[in-house]
């Protein structure tokens, strides 16, 4: 008798999953140098000035759409204007608001990290606490939450989010190396039970920085973790899983040879031939097999100019990331990843941005 109520809690459980998967709208697939949705190329059959344009994948850092801060001494940094006080649920209800707009521009993927990143763009320390893992590598609820929320939303409306799960600076939120792993499991388990089929996972955020505490999250093991993920399947079905470098590395042969995409970054990279170089580059890395290439942190802009490192990574097939942070002077409505964030499209760089991504993408 026991073990037939065990059978049948298996079975109603494996019933959920599946009814999960089957009300699922997006499935994100790989074939080649290609990205595809539902089955069909992204940007199917287009091309622009010479340069195809089908299977890339248009992105742009929105790491900050599950941010909080539990360091009361730094909350007090991320007050709105308006109100004086950091709201979470309201970060995340407006990144929620402007979701179809930017797909209307063409924007197919956005970064979403479970550490966000560092919310004056570039830190020497990061004080705040903003994880969504905690010190044993369990998932915070509210965070997860909110995710699910975006994650959501994207699949509703035919997005393919990259899932960032640690970021220097706060991976030693983490207690040890063993908590790491499990955080891994975790992620990569919640993602199943919630059937999510539109999701693709960067391990780390710029592995190769030298700020990170844990050695499986730098260079020389991260592979590890891509490996572990990769393993991670149920019912026939896995994520695709990579990691990133700093701005202007190229990536090193045990992560070429084990990630399903190769993730580049373009800061410091000011001069837009550098670009096609480095993806030239990173095709010819010992272990290279066919596969995409994509840039998901880019602080350079000049998107008004007939040769930029939007149009450079294009020109190399290889899809693009905009990175926006609010600099020294600039309003509230400056910066993606300056929080508190505006998630519209109100400020000269994000307006250049999604106007050129939509000529390139829609031709208008």
């Amino acid at each position: 008798m026991k073990n037939n109520l065990i059978a049948l809690l298996c079975l109603f459980l494996l019933g959920i999953g599946f009814t999960n998967a089957q009300q699922r709208k997006t499935s994100v697939e790989i074939k080649g140098e290609k990205f595809y949705i539902n089955g069909k190329p992204t940007y199917e059959g287009r091309t622009w000035n010479g340069h195809k344009i089908e299977g890339l994948l248009m992105n742009s850092r929105m790491v900050q759409g599950i941010f909080d801060d539990l360091n009361p001494e730094t909350v007090k940094n991320w007050e709105y204007p308006d109100t004086g006080k950091w709201d979470p649920d309201r970060n995340t209800q407006e990144f929620l608001d402007n979701m179809e707009e930017w797909l209307n521009h063409g924007m197919l993927s956005f970064t979403i990290n479970l550490q966000g990143g560092s919310p004056f763009g570039y830190s020497k320390s990061q004080p705040w606490h903003n994880s969504a893992l905690g010190e044993n590598g369990e998932l915070v609820p509210s965070y997860m939450n909110r995710l699910e929320k975006i994650l959501d939303k994207a699949d509703d409306l035919g997005m393919v989010p990259i899932v960032g799960i640690f970021y220097f600076g706060q991976d030693q939120r983490l207690k040890d190396e063993a908590a790491v792993i499990k955080a891994v499991d975790n992620v990569m388990d919640w993602l199943h039970d919630k059937a999510y089929r539109n999701v693709i996972i960067e391990i780390n955020n710029e592995s190769n920085v030298g700020a990170y505490d844990h050695e499986i999250l730098k260079p020389k093991r991260v592979h590890e973790l891509i490996e572990r993920a990769k393993k991670n399947e149920r019912n026939g079905y896995r994520f695709y899983v990579s990691t990133s470098y700093g701005g202007g590395f190229i990536p090193l042969p045990n992560v070429v040879k084990t990630a399903d995409f190769l993730l580049i970054h373009g800061n410091g990279v000011g001069d837009p031939n550098r670009i096609v170089e480095m993806v030239e580059e990173t095709r010819a890395v010992d272990g290279y097999t066919t596969k995409p290439i994509l840039f998901n942190e880019d602080d350079h802009f000049d998107f008004e100019k007939d040769w930029n490192n939007f149009i450079a990574a294009v020109s190399a097939y290889a899809s693009w990331g905009f990175f926006d942070y609010r600099m020294d002077g600039e309003s509230y409505e400056d910066g993606y990843q300056s929080v508190p964030v505006d998630w519209g499209i109100n400020s000269p760089r994000k307006k250049g941005f999604f106007k050129l991504m939509k000529q390139i993408t829609k031709g208008s």
